[in-house]
């Protein structure tokens, strides 16, 4: 077995008790809404009969327009996973073990699992291939597996039942005896069976689970044995277009792309290949330099669902497709835990925050694929034909990624390594770790993103020496994001100042934290405020659609203007230099958001009162135009 891991640990979000006023009722809400909500659509939209149907139990053809339908069932449980192991709930656990014996008895007796080929072989979707893996670029076989693997370890960790394990074994070990360097050479053609095989080696020890990850990874660029034959059978949409440690440009399909990101991640920690670590930092650059949306979202392209070129950063027409952006959150915690960086951290936020929340209503139960920085009223941009946050879609990849991310958002605010102690997001929260061989106790309190105070008591069971690195934001600092993409009209940093019991802080900032090395006692308390003006924000001269435009942000949160709150218009308006523009708290609005306010101009030069709201929030009332980017003048 491999002793090789990231060399950065984050502190188990089971670790950590989230009592933060602005994520508690998001995770809370997906709880008791969103994965109750996703679990009865799979059921009514033939998601979860299909198992029955591929175990002979119920008559009928495969149900639903995509083969990999399978895997909105695996992510549900993942999430749901994740959340009984904060909120114990019977009737959860006794409800995902119906879908699991259904799941067990869709099984093929050598392990193979896909209901789209098992209900009817000689009737299979067009896209499934006519025998197994024989179209792996859009059949979704390993896809769906990879996703399955996730939600069983998941499962296996909240109950310590073997149930779903045993079943993403038995399909892992009949993988590992088809594919691999003196067996069958091919790949999938969506990335996500290697971030699978990875945690089923982590859970098992199975050194086979690791190395055919590493397989499938290495085999891309050279194409052998394969065949051409889908519409989208182009090497680079699925990143077969060169071997992976010779990748140095975003190309294809956003999702494939980052979940490969995300796996070449996991295999250079557990292996030790800087080849990999090298790749996709070499990646991570071109994507913040050059192909980031202002929200964090990724994938500029509606056709293929793809990064564009260099520069190519449309506003009405971008895509960025909510998935992407989950699968960045992924690709960037994962740089983090290998280089201990903040700046993978910065980019982190700012999806979080912006292209990531915005993907699910305030009310758990409606959903954006699709997300631009513009809309006329009118355009169709979502899935489906729609331009509304979506009760669910025909493909419905995006409503059941959010269930598993928010219920494991709390361990990504926390990091160990050696005798240093990592502050990463703030939220309120307490959280419990071991470091410098002592239990320590951290409590958060903050009122951020609203607020750029954070108040941290620190209570180790002794007293007891080592580091605590708080992460200054790069809004923070005067810098949007870590390249010259975006940039502050006004770059000077905000104020920001770290008191330890009232007395200003002695330390040293490092790779983007402000490390604090003492002998810290039961109770000290350690003060952080971050400014938060208004910014206006401007794009890279080469991003054609935002030439002569600004947007606004404060701290990590990215504005945008609906025409609900400024006079039935927004296209028209003008955001001029000089226009004075201040902050409105507003507790009854949207959940309670901070507003930016002020008087500009429109297109005809008339004066007109202008008001802002946080991205994330927007379309939650009635419809009408949106916009980010505003012409200056």
């Amino acid at each position: 077995m491999s002793h090789n891991d990231y060399p950065y640990t984050p502190i188990p979000f089971t670790e950590v008790q989230i009592n933060d006023a602005f994520w508690g009722p998001r995770i809370e809400t997906n709880r008791t809404v969103t994965i109750p909500y996703d679990f009865q659509k799979c059921e009514e939209t033939g998601r979860v009969d299909n198992f029955d149907r591929a175990a002979g139990l119920m008559d009928g053809p495969f149900e639903g327009d995509y083969e990999f339908n399978d895997s909105d069932v695996f992510k549900v449980i993942e999430g749901a996973s994740y959340s009984l192991q904060i909120h114990p709930d019977p009737e959860l656990d006794a409800y995902i073990d119906s879908l699991i014996a259904k799941i067990a008895a869709a099984q093929e007796e050598d392990g193979y699992i896909y209901t789209a080929r098992t209900i009817d072989p000689d009737h299979v979707p067009p896209n499934a291939g006519p025998t197994r893996w024989s179209s792996l670029t859009m059949s979704h076989e390993l896809y769906n597996v990879g996703h399955m693997y996730e939600g069983a370890v998941a499962h296996y960790q909240a109950t310590g039942k073997r149930s779903f394990l045993d079943i993403a074994i038995k399909n892992a070990d009949m993988l590992v005896a088809t594919f691999g360097p003196d067996k069958l050479h091919r790949v999938p053609g969506h990335q996500e069976v290697e971030l699978g095989l990875v945690k089923l080696y982590r859970v098992t020890g199975n050194e086979a689970y690791l190395q055919l990850a590493r397989f499938f990874l290495d085999e891309r660029g050279h194409a052998r044995g394969r065949e051409l034959l889908h519409i989208w059978d182009m090497p680079d949409y699925m990143q077969d277009h060169l071997p992976v440690l010779e990748q140095a440009e975003a190309v294809g399909h956003a999702v494939r792309a980052t979940y490969m990101y995300s796996g070449m991640a996991d295999v250079a920690a557990l292996t030790g290949d800087q080849g990999y670590v090298h790749a996709i930092q070499r990646i991570w650059e071109n994507v913040v330099q050059k192909k980031l949306a202002l929200h964090g979202g990724v994938g500029a392209r509606h056709h293929g669902e793809s990064f564009g070129a260099n520069y190519e950063l449309p506003n009405p027409t971008s895509y960025n497709e909510t998935c992407a952006s989950i699968a960045n959150i992924f690709w960037n915690h994962r740089l983090f835990l290998l280089t201990g960086q903040a700046q993978y951290i910065d980019v982190l936020e700012r999806v979080l925050y912006n292209g990531f929340l915005v993907g699910v209503s305030m009310e758990g139960n409606a959903f954006f694929y699709v997300n631009p920085l513009e809309w006329d009223g009118h355009f169709h941009f979502n899935r489906d034909d729609s331009y509304t946050r979506q009760p669910w879609f025909s493909c419905s990849c995006c409503p059941t990624n959010v269930v598993r991310l928010l219920p494991s958002l709390p361990g990504y605010i926390y990091a160990v390594r050696d005798d240093r102690l990592y502050v990463n997001l703030y939220m309120g929260n307490q959280a419990q770790t071991r470091i410098a061989g002592a239990n320590v106790q951290i409590e958060q309190h903050t009122r951020y993103p609203w607020d750029g105070a954070v108040r941290l008591t620190v209570a180790p069971e002794r007293p007891t020496r080592f580091t605590l690195a708080l992460r200054i934001p790069g809004w923070a600092k005067g810098r949007p994001v870590p390249s010259d993409l975006y940039t502050y009209l006004d770059a000077a940093p905000a104020p920001v100042s770290v008191k330890v019991n009232g007395q200003e802080a002695a330390g040293q900032e490092q790779d983007g934290y402000f490390r604090i090395d003492r002998t810290w006692q039961q109770g000290d308390v350690v003060e952080l405020s971050l400014g938060m003006p208004v910014r206006r924000v401007i794009a890279h001269e080469l991003v054609e659609d935002n030439r002569g435009r600004v947007a606004l942000e404060r701290g990590p949160v990215v504005y945008a203007a609906e025409a609900i709150d400024n006079g039935g218009s927004v296209l028209d308006l003008l955001l001029p230099d000089d226009a004075t523009l201040t902050t409105q708290e507003r507790p009854e609005l949207l959940g309670g958001v901070v507003t930016i306010e002020g008087t500009v101009r429109d297109t005809q030069g008339r004066q007109r009162a202008f008001a802002a709201i946080p991205y994330y929030a927007w379309s939650h009332r009635q419809p009408g135009e949106m916009e980010v980017w505003f012409p200056r003048q």
